[in-house]
Order: structure tokens, then C-alpha cells, then sequence
């Protein structure tokens, strides 16, 4: 490789890696299918691999392609960074924040304080990205990240909020029809609501609640989102936020004397939007309203 390669040339291929074709990755973009066809065909050339192979499925990325995979959506990451940063520029806060928070925080807690910061500074745009996995701040996929594992990168501002509760929680209406269990050994009597694949998360809290496991699950899904519209639906018993359920008084707290599990969450940004005008008022937004629904760390 005698030249530099150009980003469009990875683009595409990280388009057509994500969408599976020619035509999907030319729709993606916003640019004519022939376009990316002769971008992937350069990038070949200028790499000398094969990047993607002819199937009845479309196009199939080669072993080289998938070891290329996450180095080009540094790459994508990089450059929507430099993009989010060239727009904040000018007076006040302007530009647009990516936020990055698990899918229950993001849909149940965040909406009305990025509310509040939107109404507070008009000129600010937000994109919210709803994930259970560990955005990379480092790598830029997002610029500020509500996160329920502490993070271990040196380069990142931490702030430690407190930790959510979670318990058993059941609908009026299911437990009317089946009764509330008053130990742990009755829940075996009831439909229960949970995981399908296990986490850390979940090995860790079996520790302290022994009886949770997948072949105790009659209703199993690996989105928080759904287990919480179940449970909401009365269709069983299962782990929900204390606080969140606290403001649907038809949802009831079951066992919490004996069943109380606790994510500890954190707020972080990269030290280096430290500066930044649009991120720090959106990490001090966060901030404040993330530290009035958790319940404080104790005093060390």
C-alpha cells in the first residue's frame, strides 16, 4: 500500500458489511449502487484481500473483512465525532451530544430531562442510543454514557450516582388472580418473567437469589424492555427498577423484604470534552436528574 486510502473506500465497506449488499449499502448512504460496488472493488485492490464472496444470501464478508470489521467502525465512530465537534462550534451551546444508556434508563428515565436540556438550550441536538452493551467512549461511539458497571478506562470523568434498586414486581390484576407469594419457595408456583441468555449480571445476582435461573423462566427475553411490558401486562412475576415501579401504583413489590438487588451506575465522559460546551451541559443535566431517581451511594 503505497497511498493513503480514502474514507469513503470504508465506508461503503463497513455499509455493505452492515446491510448485506450492494443496493442496501447504496441506500444506507444516500449514493448510487454502482458507486459502491467500485468502492469495495478499490479497496480490495489497495489492500490486496478479498473482502466479500457471492452468495444466494448476497454478499458474504471473508475472514479478512470481519478482522476489519471493528477497525473500520473506529473509523465511523472517529468521524461522527469530528463531525458532532465541528458542529458545536460558535457561541453557546450548540451541536449535537451522543448519549449513550441501557434500554430501561434510556426509554423510562431519560426522556424528560434530555426534555429539559433541549427546552434549556434549543441549539442542541441529541442522539440517544439505546444498548445494554458498553459503549467505547474512548473510541468515541458516544460522548457521554449512563453505565451500570464501573468503568476501568484511566482517560474518562466518573462520576459514581448511587445504584438502582431492582425486585420482584407483579400487577395488580396477576396477583389477584394467583395470589403473592410470601417466601421464596412459592415462586415456583408462579409464571416468571426473566433473562433468556445469562449475563454476568445475572450470575452475580444468583450469589444472593439462588432460585434464579432459565429453567425457572415460563416467559424469558433478553430485552429489559420487554420483560418490564410483561410485567406490566400482568403476565407474571419479574425484576423491575423499585423506582420506577413505585410510579405505577398497580405494580406491586413482591418478597422485598427478601429479594432486593442492587446496579451500581455511573455517569462518564471522555476527559477530553471536559471543554466542550455541549457535553458538559448535557453531563451536568444527567447529572442532576439521575441523582433525584437513584438512591444515593453511603458516605465511605
Amino acid at each position: 500500500m503505497d497511498t493513503d486510502i480514502g474514507w469513503e473506500l470504508y465506508r461503503s465497506f463497513l455499509s455493505v458489511l452492515q446491510e448485506g449488499s450492494l443496493s442496501g449499502a447504496a441506500r444506507a448512504l444516500g449514493v448510487a449502487q454502482p458507486t459502491v460496488g467500485r468502492h469495495v472493488v478499490a479497496l480490495e485492490k489497495a489492500l490486496g484481500v478479498v473482502l466479500f464472496t457471492r452468495s444466494q444470501l448476497g454478499l458474504m464478508p471473508t475472514e479478512a473483512a470481519l478482522e476489519l470489521k471493528a477497525h473500520a467502525q473506529a473509523m465511523s465512530s472517529a468521524a461522527a465525532a469530528l463531525k458532532r465537534a465541528a458542529e458545536s462550534q460558535g457561541a453557546g451551546v450548540r451541536g449535537t451530544v451522543r448519549i449513550s444508556a441501557s434500554e430501561v434508563i434510556g426509554v423510562e428515565v431519560l426522556p424528560p430531562i434530555l426534555a429539559r436540556l433541549q427546552a434549556r438550550h434549543p441549539l442542541l441536538k441529541v442522539e440517544l442510543v439505546l444498548s445494554n452493551k458498553v459503549q467505547d467512549l474512548l473510541l468515541r461511539e458516544a460522548d457521554i454514557a449512563v453505565r451500570m458497571t464501573a468503568p476501568t478506562q484511566d482517560q474518562l470523568i466518573a462520576r459514581h450516582l448511587g445504584h438502582v434498586e431492582l425486585g420482584l414486581h407483579a400487577h395488580t390484576d396477576y396477583l389477584e388472580k394467583r395470589g403473592t407469594p410470601t417466601t421464596v419457595a412459592q415462586l415456583g408456583e408462579h409464571v416468571l418473567i426473566g433473562f433468556d441468555e445469562e449475563t454476568a449480571f445475572v450470575r452475580k445476582a444468583r450469589k444472593s437469589f439462588s432460585s434464579w435461573h432459565r429453567e425457572a423462566l415460563a416467559l424469558r427475553s433478553d430485552s429489559d424492555l420487554a420483560q418490564l411490558a410483561l410485567i406490566r401486562a400482568g403476565a407474571g412475576i419479574g425484576i423491575c427498577q423499585a423506582a420506577l415501579a413505585r410510579r405505577n401504583p398497580e405494580l406491586v413489590r413482591v418478597l422485598p423484604g427478601q429479594v432486593s438487588l442492587k446496579l451500581e451506575t455511573w455517569l462518564t465522559m471522555h476527559e477530553d470534552l471536559r471543554a466542550s460546551a455541549r457535553c458538559k451541559s448535557a453531563f451536568d443535566a444527567l447529572l442532576h436528574g439521575l441523582q433525584s431517581y437513584l438512591i444515593p451511594s453511603l458516605p465511605a
